[in-house]
C-alpha cells in the first residue's frame, strides 16, 4: 500500500479517487472546493478543504511523507504550476502533474514534476489507434515506439501454434497472452494454439506489430 497526496478533485481527480479505492491505496485528498471535497470523501482515505497554492497550507500536510504527490488540478494551470513548485520545495518524494497542452508539460516539468500525464493527448492517441482498424480492441503505449496491442486473432492463425508461427523471429514481437471468451491466459508456451474467436495480446514496435496483424 503507498499513501498518496491528491490535489484537484474535478472529473479527473476524482476518478483517479475511485481507482486507487478499487486498489486500496491511502489516500488524502485535497481541493478548494467543499462540494468536491464531500463528494470524494467515500473513495479516500481522508479530505480537506484547502488552497495547494499555499505554503503554509501544504507544510503541515506533512508533504516529504507521502510516496506519492498527484496535481490533478485541470482548470488552472498557473495554481496547478505553483502547486507543483511548492511540493518540490517541500521535498516531496515524487510528483505526478496534469497537463492538458504541451508547454504545460514543459513548464511542470522545469517547476519540479518528476512525471507529467496529458490525459487529451493520451486519450486521443488511443481513440486514432482504436478506430484506425476492427482488429485492434485495445492499446498502450509504452514509449515512443513500443506498444502493447491487444488484437482479434487473424483467420490464417487458426489451429497454428506459437511456436509454428514463430512471429517474435519473423516479427521482433512477443506474445504475451490470449483471451479466450473474456478469460486471459498469461501463460503462453510453444505449444499454445489458437483459435478462433481468441484475441491476442502483443508487445512490440508499432511498427512491427502493424505489420505483422497488416492493420
Amino acid at each position: 500500500m503507498k499513501s498518496i497526496l491528491l490535489i484537484g478533485l474535478g472529473r479527473f481527480g476524482l476518478n483517479i479517487a475511485k481507482k486507487l479505492k478499487e486498489m486500496n491505496q491511502q489516500v488524502l485528498a485535497i481541493d478548494s472546493s467543499e462540494t468536491r471535497v464531500n463528494d470524494a470523501m467515500k473513495y479516500v482515505t481522508d479530505a480537506q478543504i484547502g488552497d495547494s497554492t499555499n505554503q503554509e497550507f501544504l507544510s503541515t500536510l506533512g508533504v516529504s511523507n507521502f510516496d506519492v504527490c498527484i496535481v490533478a488540478i485541470g482548470d488552472d494551470f498557473q495554481s496547478s504550476l505553483e502547486t507543483v513548485y511548492l511540493l518540490s520545495e517541500l521535498k516531496a518524494k515524487k510528483i505526478i502533474a496534469r497537463a492538458s497542452r504541451l508547454v504545460q508539460e514543459k513548464f511542470l516539468l522545469r517547476n519540479g514534476a518528476d512525471e507529467v500525464v496529458y490525459p487529451e493527448r493520451q486519450l486521443a492517441n488511443w481513440t486514432a489507434i482504436r478506430c484506425s482498424s476492427d482488429s485492434i480492441l485495445d492499446y498502450i503505449q509504452l514509449d515512443e515506439g513500443h506498444s502493447i496491442f491487444e488484437v482479434t486473432v487473424p483467420e490464417e492463425w487458426y489451429g497454428k501454434t506459437v511456436g509454428k508461427l514463430d512471429v517474435r523471429r519473423k516479427y521482433e514481437i512477443n506474445i504475451i497472452g490470449i483471451r479466450t471468451k473474456g478469460k486471459l491466459n498469461l501463460s503462453i508456451t510453444a505449444d499454445t494454439v489458437f483459435e478462433e474467436g481468441q484475441t491476442v495480446l502483443v508487445l512490440g514496435a508499432s511498427h512491427a506489430v502493424q505489420k505483422c496483424f497488416r492493420l
